[in-house]
C-alpha cells in the first residue's frame, strides 16, 4: 500500500504542477499583452488590489458553498474572521512581508542591471527551502538540494538576456540594489514559508485563511494605491485604461492566487516555486510564436536543467503535506542535507 500511496502523491503534485503551471503562463502572456499593445497603460496597483477582492468574494464563495448552509456560513465567519482579531493579525504578516517584497524588489530594478537583478533574484528559490527546512522542521534529501539549485541555474540561464549597450546613462546605486534583493528574496522565503506553516498547522478550512489574509491584503494594497498613484488615480480614475483584457488579467491572478493556496496547503511551496520556473519555461515559448522571441542555447540549456530538476524533486521522498511535530535529530537533519 505504500508504494501506491507515494505513486498517487506523486501523480497529484504533478496534476497541481501542471495547472498551476498553465494559469501562471497564460497569465503571464496575457500581462505582457496588456503593458505593451494598449496605448493608455492602467494603473498595475489598481489591478492588484482589485485581484485582491475578487479573491475575497470567490474565497467567500466557496466557504459558503463548502459550509452547506446560510447559518453555518455565517457562524463560520462570525468565529474565525469577525471574532478572531488575532487570527487577522496573524494572517495580516505576509501581505505585509510581501508588500516589502515587491517595493524592495522594485528597488532592486532601479539600481541593478536587469540580467544581475534577474540572476540574483533567483536565490529567492534556495532560500524557500532553507525556510522550510527551518520553520517546519523538515528535511530535503540531497537529490532534493541539488534539484533546488539545479531549478535555481536553468531559471537564470532561461530569463538570461545579454547587456546591450544605450546612450542613456541611469544612475544607479548597486550597493542599495544588492541590499534591496536581499531583504526581498528573504522576504519571498519567509512569507510563502509562514502561510504555510499557518495553513498547515490547524484545521482550519482553507478558505477561512484565505478569508484572513485577502482582507488584510486589500488593505495593504489600497496603502499602496494611495502612496503611489494617488494623485494621478484622482485626476484619471480608479479604472483608468482597464480594457477586457485587462479584466482577463485580473482574473487570472485571482485564480492563480487561490490555486497557490491549494498547492500550498497540499504539498509545500518549493514545490510552487518549481512551478513558477516551469511557467517562465512555457511563457517563453509561447513568447516565441506570439511575440517573435527568438531562441538561445542558454534557453535551451535553461529549458533542460528546469525539466530535470522537476522531475528529481518530484520523485517520491517525504509527505509534505502535514508538519512534523518535534524537532528531528541532528543525525537526521545532517543526513538529510
Amino acid at each position: 500500500m505504500a508504494p501506491q500511496r507515494e505513486n498517487v502523491n506523486l501523480l497529484f503534485k504533478l496534476y497541481c504542477l501542471a495547472v498551476m503551471t498553465l494559469v501562471a503562463a497564460t497569465y503571464t502572456i496575457a500581462l505582457r499583452y496588456t503593458r505593451t499593445s494598449d496605448k493608455e497603460l492602467y494603473f498595475s496597483t489598481t489591478a492588484v488590489c482589485i485581484t485582491e477582492v475578487i479573491k475575497l468574494l470567490l474565497s467567500v464563495g466557496i466557504l459558503a458553498k463548502e459550509t452547506g448552509s446560510l447559518g453555518r456560513f455565517k457562524a463560520s465567519l462570525r468565529e474565525n474572521v469577525l471574532g478572531s482579531p488575532k487570527e487577522l493579525m496573524k494572517l495580516s504578516v505576509p501581505s505585509l512581508v510581501y508588500a516589502v517584497q515587491n517595493n524592495m524588489a522594485f528597488l532592486a530594478l532601479s539600481n541593478l542591471d536587469a540580467a544581475v537583478y534577474q540572476v540574483t533574484y533567483q536565490l529567492k528559490i534556495p532560500c524557500t527551502a532553507l525556510c522550510t527546512v527551518l520553520m517546519l522542521n523538515r528535511t530535503l534529501s540531497r537529490l532534493q538540494w541539488i534539484s533546488v539549485f539545479m531549478l535555481c541555474g536553468g531559471v537564470v540561464l532561461v530569463q538570461w538576456r545579454p547587456a546591450q549597450a544605450t546612450g542613456v546613462v541611469v544612475e544607479q546605486n548597486p550597493l542599495l540594489g544588492f541590499g534591496a534583493i536581499a531583504v526581498a528574496v528573504l522576504c519571498s522565503g519567509f512569507a510563502g514559508v509562514y502561510f504555510e506553516k499557518v495553513l498547515k498547522s490547524s484545521d482550519t478550512s482553507l478558505w477561512v485563511r484565505n478569508i484572513q489574509m485577502y482582507l488584510s491584503g486589500i488593505v495593504v494594497t489600497l496603502v499602496g494605491v494611495y502612496f503611489s498613484d494617488g494623485a494621478e488615480i484622482k485626476e484619471k480614475g480608479f479604472f483608468y485604461g482597464y480594457t477586457y483584457y485587462v479584466w482577463l488579467v485580473i482574473f487570472l491572478a485571482s485564480v492563480g492566487g487561490l490555486y497557490t493556496s491549494v498547492v500550498v496547503k497540499y504539498t509545500d511551496n518549493i514545490m510552487k516555486g518549481f512551478s513558477a520556473a516551469a511557467a517562465i519555461v512555457l511563457s517563453t515559448i509561447a513568447s516565441v510564436m506570439l511575440f517573435g522571441l527568438q531562441i538561445t542555447l542558454t534557453f535551451a540549456l535553461g529549458t533542460l536543467l528546469v525539466c530535470v530538476s522537476i522531475y528529481l524533486y518530484g520523485l517520491p521522498r517525504q509527505d509534505t503535506t502535514s508538519i512534523q511535530q518535534g524537532e528531528p535529530t541532528s543525525k537526521e537533519r545532517v543526513s538529510g542535507v
